[in-house]
């Protein structure tokens, strides 16, 4: 039950997500199922082996697109490529030998007349929602978001993400969010709107083109919208990484 609802509402956070693929099949075969769990499993790989070129090509060109709490709405080739740079395995790798390969977890699909999409298990870590889309190249990640428990137990999901960005950042307020690691090396944190759950409590903050943020605390309405409970402007300069 409870993947089916998570199902359905990865397809309503989808919207539009595969009109540059509109001939993506409503039939999988137990082939395209497999192709799909081979999809999921060169993820895990390639994430754990900081092999940033390899990831960014299992998703859609152009369009597809990574999303968490902390990173944000992460998309197109060039981010995601930056993204897994700046992973702290990846950025400051550890002495010696290669951190093990995590394997792939076990992908659920789901076709619906909106695409296709997927639930993999990451067990105590969370899961992930994913979208489908079948290139030319075979299939890709349309969209992949992760939740993690404490996120879950907040009530959030893929949709519910999508709902706090769009309240929280205008058209041309967010900025991608760069930042010095501890070598001095400035690398990439976040696609400019980071959400947050402390005690049950979701936040947020959104780093601005004038080089301030807000840092926000959302509630959901009576009729089940999010809405702000509190949002602090923050000027320039006085700006920490959270």
């Amino acid at each position: 039950m409870i993947r089916c609802t998570l199902l359905s509402i990865s397809i309503l956070s989808a919207g539009g997500v595969m009109t540059a693929f509109a001939q993506s099949p409503r039939i999988v075969t137990a082939q395209d199922k497999a192709e799909i769990q081979a999809l999921v499993t060169a993820y895990a790989r390639a994430l754990s082996s900081c092999a940033a070129s390899d990831y960014a090509d299992l998703f859609a060109p152009e369009t597809g697109s990574f999303d968490s709490g902390f990173r944000g709405h992460v998309v197109g080739r060039e981010l995601l490529v930056a993204m897994v740079q700046s992973e702290r395995q990846c950025a400051t790798p550890p002495a010696g030998n290669q951190p093990p390969t995590r394997p792939g977890p076990t992908v659920v699909v789901n076709v619906t007349p909106a695409g296709v999409f997927g639930i993999a298990d990451l067990g105590g870590a969370g899961h992930y929602e994913d979208q489908y889309v079948k290139t030319p190249n075979g299939w890709r990640f349309a969209a992949r978001t992760v939740v993690t428990p404490a996120e879950q137990a907040a009530g959030l999901n893929a949709y519910e993400m999508t709902a706090i960005r769009s309240l929280a950042s205008g058209p041309d307020d967010a900025v991608e969010f760069w930042a010095p690691g501890q070598d001095g090396v400035i690398r990439f944190r976040s696609a400019g709107v980071v959400i947050l759950v402390a005690a049950g409590q979701v936040t947020g903050r959104i780093y601005l083109r004038d080089g301030g943020y807000y840092d926000d605390v959302y509630e959901k309405s009576a009729r089940g919208l999010w809405r702000f409970k509190t949002r602090t402007y923050v000027a320039e300069g006085v700006a920490k990484t959270p």
